[in-house]
């Protein structure tokens, strides 16, 4: 086993249940003679890891327990990489000597000692430019004052207004309508490249560490662990991280009433100010991660369970400026009810439709924000995530792509719960729809340098994506009107659009109506659900609610950029039969 993974001895012991830690550590320290640390009793001081900057005992995995005059104690959970870490300290005036420690205890030593510090670091890991985290008040008074000013032209001017909505709401359709053909047309065009042979697993498999951000979840705890228990990755180089709030009670007390495998370990994020966010606590884990990919999955994801050697074939067949990959999210209660129905058609023809034909054109990838996979050496790269945008994915997404880097998605499903309830699902969608606000505002305050930096297909793409998704939501009433005419009636536009080009909108409307439909249905015939066609025309009164999930998001935008609506999960049985295809 050994031969095909790149992990010590002890982690596939411990991660196959053939030994336990306490175990593999005594038999560490039979061979190498080395004391062992109980570092939950003696911890170390603030003051020893003062000598190294965090990110050297973080990246070593160790961590100074003691010093003894000129002798300095250094714990650790590998004894056969020690001598890179005596390399790294021979600047420090003092003589190093090893002790060991188990590497759960050495994580959380560090964590105590530097917590402050890593936790003002999981706030501004993305440069200022590229962060959410100084749009203040001065930015949005001017969204207002701008806001305010187009109602003024309806006051003193009523036919501009019409008229400015009207190409308004036109244009963003016909962006988005675009963006929706060409993602499509190009995943239908290249549907042959899927049926190749996926090639072999590498010979010596990674260490992949997935992130689960966990906050007061009461209902997820039980089921999230025996989901993970299905996957078939090797458990040695499995390293599944939950990642808690400090003051998540509710959380907490789920999670001790659940024996956690070897290879799942739990990080506490340390409480810091005001800001409780769910790219905040993986930017705070994501030091703490061990393996060369990282992942991300929600509290409910089921994924499938090969889905880490499917990541791992892929990662091994694409170029080196492929720094992400995107899995397909999918849901498992798609029968609950009709809004979970669309829902599911709705996602089924986002990821296996129009999104790989996006990653295919080299476009933006807006990212999913679970079953995204990273090169963990890029990630850092990049500063992690914006610890204040709460749509993190998105905008990691563009800012990948601003660094010259591409993301692909992988052909592997994790199935979530549909948000099948109307006020929840108006909570959620509001807060994607502020995210996207704030995401478009950040990347467009200078946007010749995002022009140069993405190039013309690119930067058209963000905007289509942007600007064709909130206009949608936003600008969707004005599109309304126009059905009166086709019923005879009168409408605001009739003084103000000519007949001719009324009668292109019309086209317009009905051609989108079409390709919703047309994607709808590719989507679930791709995902083995064609039991859901019949509920695909449906889907034109599936939208309308999202009116209301925008407008709540233009309000918290002004009111409040950084508030993280809360999705509570648990709330659906998990259907099986969707697991198992």
């Amino acid at each position: 086993m050994q031969s095909r993974q790149r992990a010590h001895l002890g982690e596939i012991l411990v991660g196959e249940g053939w030994a336990s830690r306490k175990d593999v550590l005594t038999a560490l320290s039979d061979q190498s003679g080395w004391q062992i640390a109980d570092l939950e009793s003696s911890p170390p001081s603030a003051e020893l890891c003062m000598l190294k900057p965090v990110e050297f005992w973080i990246k070593h995995n160790v961590v100074p327990w003691l010093r003894m005059g000129p002798l300095l104690l250094v714990a650790t959970a590998t004894p056969d990489d020690f001598a890179l870490v005596e390399d790294g300290l021979k600047d420090c005036g003092l003589k190093v000597a090893p002790v060991l420690a188990g590497p759960e205890q050495i994580d959380a030593a560090i964590a105590a000692s530097c917590a402050n510090q890593l936790a003002q670091t999981a706030e501004s890991r993305v440069e200022p430019s590229k962060s959410c985290r100084n749009f203040r008040t001065g930015s949005r008074l001017r969204a207002i004052f701008v806001t305010s000013a187009f109602g003024g032209i309806f006051v003193t001017a009523p036919n501009t207004g019409l008229m400015v909505v009207f190409w308004a709401a036109t244009m963003t359709l016909a962006l988005f309508l675009l963006f929706r053909v060409f993602g499509t047309v190009t995943t239908v065009l290249e549907q042959r490249v899927d049926r190749l042979i996926e090639p072999e697993l590498p010979i010596l498999l990674p260490k992949i560490s997935i992130m689960v951000p966990l906050y007061q979840e009461r209902e997820i705890a039980d089921v999230l662990i025996s989901r993970l228990r299905r996957l078939t990755y090797p458990k040695a180089l499995l390293d599944v991280v939950l990642v808690l709030e400090e003051h998540d009670e509710v959380t907490h007390a789920a999670l001790k009433r659940v024996e956690l495998p070897s290879w799942v370990r739990a990080i506490i994020v340390p409480e810091l100010g005001n800001l409780t966010t769910k790219p905040r606590a993986m930017n705070y884990a994501l030091d703490f991660c061990r393996g060369e990919i990282v992942g991300v999955w929600d509290a409910e994801d089921a994924p499938m369970p090969d889905q880490l050697e499917t990541v791992v074939r892929k990662f091994a067949q694409v170029s080196d400026d492929v720094v992400c990959l995107q899995g397909v999210l999918d849901y498992y209660n798609p029968r609950t009810n009709w809004r979970s129905r669309c829902f599911t058609i709705e996602y089924s023809g986002w990821f296996r439709v129009i999104l790989p034909g996006i990653a295919r054109m080299g476009l933006v990838v807006p990212l999913g924000g679970t079953t995204f996979f990273f090169r963990r050496e890029k990630l850092l790269e990049l500063g992690g995530w914006d610890a204040h945008n709460v749509t993190e994915d998105a905008d990691l997404g563009v800012r990948l792509c601003r660094a010259g880097y591409r993301t692909e998605v992988v052909n592997t499903a994790t199935f979530e719960e549909a948000n099948f309830r109307a006020w929840p699902w108006v909570k959620q969608r509001s807060r994607w729809l502020k995210g996207f606000m704030v995401t478009y505002l950040v990347h467009m305050r200078a946007p010749m340098q995002l022009l140069r930096e993405l190039g013309l297909p690119r930067f058209l793409g963000v905007q289509a994506f942007f600007l064709g998704t909130l206009g949608q939501f936003l600008l969707a009433p004005v599109l309304w009107l126009f059905w009166l005419a086709t019923l005879g009636l009168p409408h605001p536009f009739q003084n103000v659009i000519s007949t001719n080009i009324m009668a292109g909108c019309m086209f317009l409307f009905i051609a989108a109506e079409a390709v919703n439909i047309l994607v709808g249905a590719l989507g679930v015939v791709a995902g083995n659900r064609r039991f859901l066609i019949p509920w695909v025309p449906t889907m034109a009164l599936y939208f309308p609610l999202g009116v209301l999930a925008a407008y709540k998001a233009l309000w918290e935008l002004a009111v409040d950029p950084f508030f993280w609506d809360k999705t509570q999960h648990g709330q659906a049985e998990e259907e099986v039969s969707a697991l198992e295809r």
